[in-house]
C-alpha cells in the first residue's frame, strides 16, 4: 500500500468520529431545546392531562375571571401562583386572575365527603353574592378528570381551577386537610383561612361578611 493512502485512513477515521459525535450531540440536545421552548406556562397547569375538550364542556365549567383592568398590581402570596383553569387546560395566574374583586377560594378534592357537602352550599352562595365576589373551586389533587366528573355529577357550575400540587393551600399557609376557604381582599392580600366546613348559605354569607366587609 501507497505512503498516501496510509496517511489519508487514519484521516479518514478521525474525520468520520468527529461526523458521529456532532450528530450525537445534536440528537441529545433536540429535546431539551424543544422542552424549554414550549415549557413557558407554568408547571402546575394541565395541557398534558389527558383530559378532553369533550370533557370539559360536558362539565358545563364557566370561564376563570379575568382582572379588572383598571386595578393597581395584585400583591400577597397569591400573585405569580400558576395553576389552570378547569374550563379549558389554559394556564392562569391566579393573583391576576382574582386582581380588583374579593374572592373565597374553596380548596376541595374529588374524594373529600365533607367537600361534597358544602360545594353545593357554595354554588347557592354565589348566586346570591352576584358580581359582589368571587367564588371559585380549587381542586388540590392531580386527578383533574375525576375533578370534573365529581363536579358534574354534584351540578356545581362554579368557576374553578386545577391545582396538583396544592400550592395554593402551601401559599396561604393551609394544613394539610380538606376543605379549606380562603378568604381574599380585591388588592390580593389574605383575610382569613377559614379550615372547616361551612354549615350552610348562611354560614358562608355571615363568614364573608365578617372577614372581607362583602354583605349578600
Amino acid at each position: 500500500m501507497s505512503e498516501p493512502s496510509l496517511l489519508r485512513r487514519p484521516a479518514l477515521r478521525w474525520v468520520l468520529a468527529a461526523v458521529i459525535l456532532v450528530a450525537a450531540g445534536t440528537v441529545a440536545l433536540w429535546p431539551r431545546q424543544g422542552s424549554e421552548t414550549t415549557g413557558t406556562v407554568s408547571q402546575t397547569s394541565h395541557h398534558t392531562s389527558g383530559v378532553s375538550p369533550e370533557e370539559r364542556a360536558a362539565a358545563g365549567l364557566p370561564p376563570c375571571p379575568t382582572p379588572i383592568p383598571t386595578f393597581a398590581p395584585v400583591s400577597g402570596p397569591l400573585a405569580g401562583l400558576g395553576v389552570s383553569c378547569l374550563f379549558d387546560g389554559q394556564a392562569v395566574d391566579l393573583g391576576v386572575a382574582l386582581a380588583g374583586k374579593p374572592a373565597l377560594l374553596n380548596l376541595w378534592a374529588y374524594w373529600c365527603g365533607p367537600c361534597a357537602v358544602e360545594l353545593p352550599h357554595l354554588q347557592e352562595f354565589a348566586q346570591r353574592a352576584g358580581s359582589a365576589l368571587t367564588v371559585m373551586t380549587v381542586h388540590s389533587d392531580p386527578d383533574e378528570a375525576k375533578a370534573l366528573s365529581r363536579l358534574s355529577g354534584l351540578g356545581i357550575t362554579l368557576p374553578g381551577v386545577e391545582d396538583p400540587r396544592a400550592a395554593v393551600r402551601s401559599a396561604v399557609g393551609a394544613p394539610a386537610v380538606l376543605p379549606v376557604s380562603v378568604l381574599v381582599r380585591a388588592d390580593g392580600t389574605i383575610a382569613s383561612v377559614e379550615v372547616r366546613t361551612f354549615a350552610d348559605v348562611a354560614d358562608i354569607a355571615d363568614t364573608v361578611a365578617a372577614k372581607l366587609g362583602v354583605t349578600v
